[in-house]
């Protein structure tokens, strides 16, 4: 087994950039499988969410957004590609290291819960209205679906929120002690 502790810096960011492709991987999967327990109201978690604000809370700007934009393309690329997610993908990115610059927000499991819960409204929030500009659907439509839509997003979202962060947070702490060193 490898030693972590004695590995060049190399190997470490190697690693790291594995594991990130690998959680992204991962994500995209848990969007395509429609596993029993997981559903509500035939809406499943937002794992893209999920993981953009678990890499987001420790990020500089940059960095957020350009994961913000590459997740947002994924999901694009996955689902239909109008309403885009890109927009809003950037937005939660960049508002959620706004929130942890701010330090209204710390690194525990309901921090990160709510977080998720109001990226969560918000990014749907943001598709309706996108929805409401490129739709032949009329409003009311529109608006009676985004409230069922965003309410169970945010709630399923939020629950499942620590599943995702936990893991990630203690290996990319793990991954910053060690560049310190």
């Amino acid at each position: 087994m490898f030693n972590l502790t004695k590995t060049p810096n190399g190997f470490l960011q190697l690693l790291n950039g594995l594991i990130i492709c690998t959680s992204v991987w991962l994500c995209s999967i848990l969007v395509l499988l429609h596993l029993p327990g997981m559903k509500l109201l035939g809406m499943s978690p937002n794992w893209f969410l999920i993981w953009l604000v678990a890499w987001s809370v420790k990020r500089k700007v940059w960095q957020a957004a350009i994961a913000g934009l590459a997740l947002g393309l994924i999901y694009d690329g996955m689902t239909t590609s109008e309403p885009s997610h890109i927009l809003s993908f950037i937005l939660v990115s960049v508002l959620t290291t706004k929130l942890n610059k701010q330090r209204y927000i710390g690194e525990d499991f309901i921090s990160v819960a709510l977080i998720v819960f109001f990226m969560a409204i918000m990014t749907e929030t943001l598709l309706a209205i996108q929805s409401i500009w490129q739709s032949t659907l009329s409003l009311g439509v529109i608006w009676q679906n985004y409230w069922r839509i965003a309410i169970v997003s945010a709630v399923l979202s939020s629950l499942w929120a620590p599943a995702l962060y936990f893991p990630l947070e203690r290996w990319w702490e793990y991954v910053r002690q060690q560049e310190r060193l």
